[in-house]
């Protein structure tokens, strides 16, 4: 949605899925305790085995609805909480991962002769739920960038406003992050594309049906209440001003699929020859305050930057003071009083969203903590040490050696792909570097000075601190034990950069990962995720970098064109399922998580074949191997969503919903098998539609 300018060293990641950590703690404190005992009596934590087979719908054919059929019942009765707009077991452990986290934060609060990095917890913790000085504060803390802003008097200044944007908590049409070069991922260099926006996506200004209009008119609404707050003057005006620049700047965006491709978005440049062709804009102001002085630069948008740059011009400097007001507001309301915070809320969370009630202060504050720009590491560190065991890393690392033997065999086979390519693929697959649980190196926080009492200012003490961080080594060679996520994110990525599949240690815990659990179900849990993020790898995109992480073709032409054939039948598959009446999954945008989804169960069904040695799977609770195995991919993706929140998702995520990556074993001979799948069920494919890639 709404982002800062600078996102300081960070990977280009693919990610397993949206990580929600809405939750009720009623529930959450109810699955820790059923996970305690479970460790105990060395059980699966879910059912007998590891799935909630009373969260059937078994009046539904598999072959009809497999999503309902695997957990209809579920869907019927489970009443979405007020302070959610989705659940899934996503959110089901990030709710656990939460309670966890917040004893753990009591135990240090209350605890004496603290170690730096716990008293930065402590600290930090108290001035984001001290609401009393934050009420009694309001604008106050933002107030200095509020007046920096209504100093500017030219272009220059604007252009300067724009560099600090990342520090202002602010918003730019001109975004610069640290990113790895495509082509010498040895080297850190900066990405320049089009953003700020405050909508979702650039289809919320564009389209014009009724239900986009409305979202329009109560965004303008939500803009003057954001500027009257500031008391800036003729505010109905100003926010239909702003809309209207925002919506120029969604205009000349390209869109998300475009925006996707690899080889569109690498545009490789020289600082010192950014001026001659992106002319018009003062680069050198910008980048100034960027705070970075790195010679390498990509354009990821190049033909939309040179139409921003003639919006700056063209655009009055008193809009954009306005944009930049409304947006600093904005942006850093969670931050600020309850007044302001709700007003937000009731715009981002409700209309947006669907979302009903704001989440409890302390779950917000422990979000605010756990990014890598935050002290995401710090509370991880602390995470891990009581939460993961050594041996659940250990079985992990062994499941995804068993993956990585499953894709070799796979490439070997394949019928689609010729020798010369094979080589090229085995020597990536051999390449991936896994990483489980949490770093080998820990984040340093050392000179980060931490207040209770002055919230906002932590948060800007942070991004100096990281900025700083990333800037001491913006020449050097890249670090390849950062991580981008912390240990206790409920997520997995894949770095195309470095080759590398990451594994954060709050997902490998059920319904993903239980080691009291039957093979099939790991291997159709965590298994498929690992295959999933194998599968990044060999994606549409992931596909045009090779073993060590650079951006060139190691494919010969006929191969590349037999993979391309098959993507554009996933997507005209995902193309087809339709969420909300007139509104679709975009299956070219969700491409890559979509092969991710069809490309890991193969792998991850045929490494459990293999680890039964040959022998047949037992009949558990009247249940098969296969049907564990496919059964337990669809606990996965049970969720349920308000329709905003499907919304948001189908026109601004990349991820198809939950309901539909439950339906990706319809390309998988097994699945008919093990469920009786006839021709005349609703999801039956003919064996030469369904889509095998990897």
């Amino acid at each position: 949605m709404k982002k800062t300018i600078i996102n300081v060293a960070i990977a280009s990641v693919f990610l397993l899925g949206a990580c929600s950590k809405q939750s009720d703690s009623e529930h959450g404190n109810m699955t820790e305790s059923k996970a305690s005992e479970s460790t105990v009596k060395g059980v699966a934590e879910l059912g007998s085995f590891g799935v909630e087979l009373d969260a059937r719908d078994e009046s539904v054919k598999p072959g009809d609805d497999f999503f309902q059929y695997a957990g209809g019942t579920w869907y019927k009765n489970f009443v979405m909480p007020s302070d959610k707009t989705r659940y899934g077991a996503f959110d089901r452990l990030a709710e656990r991962s939460e309670t966890q986290i917040k004893a753990l934060i009591e135990d240090i609060t209350q605890g004496t002769n603290l170690n730096p990095e716990q008293q930065l917890i402590a600290d930090f913790y108290a001035s984001y739920m001290d609401v009393d000085a934050a009420n009694a504060k309001g604008l106050e803390p933002i107030a200095p960038v509020l007046k920096q802003i209504a100093k500017i008097s030219n272009k220059k200044a604007l252009a300067a406003a724009f560099g600090r944007a990342w520090l202002d908590g602010s918003s730019s049409p001109i975004s610069g992050s640290m990113w790895f070069n495509r082509l010498d991922p040895d080297q850190y260099q900066m990405s320049i594309g089009v953003s700020g926006l405050g909508l979702p996506d650039r289809s919320y200004y564009l389209d014009d049906s009724q239900r986009f209009m409305d979202i329009r008119k109560a965004y303008v609404a939500h803009i003057e209440q954001m500027l009257d707050f500031a008391e800036v003057g003729n505010a109905s005006q100003k926010a239909q001003q702003i809309l209207e620049l925002e919506t120029q700047i969604a205009d000349v965006q390209w869109p998300r699929e475009k925006r996707r491709n690899r080889d569109l978005s690498l545009n490789q440049i020289l600082r010192e020859s950014l001026t001659d062709t992106y002319y018009g804009f003062d680069w050198d102001v910008y980048l100034a305050k960027t705070g970075y002085q790195i010679p390498h630069l990509n354009i990821s948008q190049p033909q939309p930057i040179k139409d921003v740059i003639r919006i700056i011009k063209d655009q009055p400097l008193d809009t954009w003071k306005d944009y930049l007001t409304y947006h600093t507001i904005s942006n850093q309301a969670s931050l600020l009083s309850d007044e302001v915070f709700i007003a937000n809320f009731e715009f981002y969370g409700k209309t947006l969203n669907g979302q009903q009630q704001p989440r409890p202060r302390w779950k917000r504050a422990i979000a605010a903590m756990s990014g890598t720009q935050s002290l995401g590491f710090a509370v991880g560190k602390s995470y891990v040490e009581k939460h993961f065991p050594a041996s659940s890393k250990a079985q992990m690392g062994d499941l995804v050696e068993n993956l990585r033997k499953a894709l070799g065999e796979r490439i070997a086979g394949l019928d689609w792909m010729g020798a010369e390519t094979k080589v090229n693929a085995q020597a990536k697959l051999a390449a991936f570097v896994p990483k489980i649980g949490y770093p080998d190196k820990w984040q340093s926080f050392k000179g980060l000075e931490i207040k209770s009492d002055d919230l906002l200012g932590n948060v800007v003490r942070m991004r100096q601190f990281f900025r700083d961080d990333s800037a001491s080594k913006e020449l050097q060679k890249t670090d390849r034990n950062r991580w981008g996520m912390a240990p206790q994110r409920v997520n997995a990525y894949y770095n195309s950069s470095f080759n590398e599949i990451v594994f954060p240690a709050a997902i490998l815990q059920p319904p993903f990962f239980d080691p009291n659990a039957d093979a099939a179900v790991n291997y159709g849990g965590i298994g498929a995720v690992i295959g999933h993020e194998m599968g990044h790898g060999f994606d549409d995109q992931g596909s045009k970098s090779d073993a060590n992480g650079i951006q060139q073709n190691w494919w010969t032409d006929a191969d590349r064109a037999a993979f391309e054939a098959k993507a554009d039948a996933l997507v005209a598959q995902y193309n087809a399922y339709q969420p909300i009446e007139g509104n679709f999954v975009n299956g070219r945008n969700s491409l890559g998580e979509n092969i991710g989804d069809v490309g890991g169960l193969s792998m991850a069904y045929h490494a459990y074949k293999l680890s039964l040695n040959g022998k047949e799977a037992p009949v558990i609770d009247g249940i098969t191997g296969d049907q564990r195995f496919f059964l337990a991919w669809a606990q996965v993706w049970r969720e349920k969503r308000t329709e905003q929140s499907m919304m948001s998702q189908l026109k601004g995520g990349t991820h198809a919903p939950g309901r539909y990556r439950a339906l990706a074993p319809r390309n998988h001979d097994a699945w008919y098998k093990a469920f009786d799948v006839k021709p005349d069920d609703a999801l039956y494919l003919a064996p030469e539609d369904r889509v095998r890639i990897w």
